[in-house]
């Protein structure tokens, strides 16, 4: 500041107030590189510390889910007799959820050996160590299971032994499918477990969101495989609905200042978008008989809705205003 500036006056004004009086009313003087941060929380920095997953990370949450969830309506047509439909299941089980999910976590840990670090210890209260064991149980079953189911499916062992196949067949996609359902919810539960304000105040709804997404995506994917057939149908209608009631219920559960990354910033729209695209869109167009337009919008808003959250997850993470007031919401509501 000059001596002349406005600034170094008003300072010469509250010297000579504090000086007569001891007491200085009125507004003081911001000066820029002072020691009073200009923004609020730790001195300008952010409060928690914001994710910083990349492009993986989405991704594996959109594969994961449906993969496990493909393991699930699998499990549905080995129940039913629809071997083909279980057959096709049992491939984007497998494809997704043991191969891509597991390359798309080790891209983002960056090196091979920390996922294998993460398998030496057991902690059921670490959401990260269940997902890892979660993932490493369902490949273990969903790719024996694949190999049992096809050797049935081709005949490749006569009597007794295609017998056995298609027990063990049966035995490995039950487990598939219940380590499946654990796979496309525990990553709502894993990042709604978190200070990042938007993500723990709506860790009821991400658990359900992500895993009707990935029930979707996977009944979604089979129909565009060409399985045009009721039950897929059906499952489609009610992701959908689903959905559309979640997109209603983000809207009305507003927490103000705490979730405004979702409320009042772009990031927030991808949500919305995906949402869109995962309810309303898909719903309609299933009434009118359009199933593969259907199936193109729910896989294409549950991919944009997962990059919705991990951007919203940032935004918030950076936000210190954010994050008091979710401190304070949380406070209020345990009293």
């Amino acid at each position: 500041m000059t001596a002349n500036s406005p600034s170094e006056k008003r300072l010469e004004e509250l010297r000579e107030q504090a000086w007569k009086e001891g007491v200085v009313a009125g507004k003081g003087v911001d000066v820029a590189g002072g020691p009073i941060p200009r923004k609020p929380g730790y001195y300008g920095e952010p409060v928690v510390k914001p994710p910083v997953w990349t492009w993986e990370v989405p991704l594996y949450f959109f594969f994961g889910g449906m993969a496990g969830m493909s393991a699930v309506i699998a499990s549905g047509a080995v129940i039913f007799h629809h071997l083909d439909l279980a057959r096709i299941a049992m491939w984007v089980a497998s494809i997704a959820g043991a191969i891509l999910s597991p390359i798309l976590l080790i891209m983002d840990l960056g090196r091979p050996h920390l996922f294998l670090n993460m398998l030496r210890v057991f902690k059921h209260r670490s959401a990260m160590s269940m997902g890892a064991w979660i993932l490493s149980a369902f490949g273990a079953c969903a790719v024996p299971g694949l190999v049992a189911l096809e050797l049935h499916a081709h005949q490749i062992f006569p009597g007794t032994l295609d017998q056995l196949l298609r027990v063990a067949a049966g035995i490995f996609i039950c487990g598939a499918a219940i380590f499946g359902t654990l796979l496309a919810t525990y990553t709502g539960v894993l990042i709604g477990a978190t200070a990042i304000p938007a993500w723990f105040l709506h860790r009821t709804l991400l658990p359900i969101h992500f895993g009707t997404a990935g029930l979707g995506s996977a009944a979604a994917l089979l129909e565009l495989f060409g399985h045009r057939i009721a039950p897929l149908n059906a499952i489609g209608l009610f992701a959908a609905a689903i959905e559309t009631v979640l997109l209603i219920w983000l809207s009305i559960d507003k927490h103000g200042v705490a979730d405004r990354a979702i409320h009042e910033h772009g990031s927030g729209w991808l949500i919305r978008i995906g949402e869109v695209f995962t309810g309303p869109i898909p719903l309609v167009l299933r009434f009118f008989g359009a199933i593969p337009l259907a199936a193109i919008s729910f896989l294409l808003g549950a991919l944009v809705s997962r990059f919705g959250w991990i951007a919203v997850g940032k935004i918030s993470g950076r936000d210190p205003e954010s994050v008091f007031a979710s401190q304070k919401a949380t406070q209020k509501s345990r009293a």
